[in-house]
């Protein structure tokens, strides 16, 4: 239950305005109050993104959301 409201929430504010969410999720992994599996699967892309932009990518757990490699 609480996991489906807390999904809801994250689907109505990504509606919203998903860069400051990505950003704040982004600054948590970046500061290690959470980590990569932690953030929510619909943020992960965006978060990913801002993380690679800082130079942070070895945060980053998952293959599918680093840069491909030429």
């Amino acid at each position: 239950m609480l996991k489906a409201i807390k999904h809801l929430l994250i689907k109505i504010i990504i509606k919203g305005d998903d860069g400051m969410m990505a950003m704040l999720f982004a600054s948590k992994v970046i500061l290690g109050s959470i980590t990569w599996e932690q953030v929510p699967r619909l943020l992960k892309q965006p978060v990913a993104d801002i993380l690679i932009e800082n130079g942070c990518e070895f945060l980053i757990t998952e293959e599918e959301y680093l840069p491909q490699q030429a």
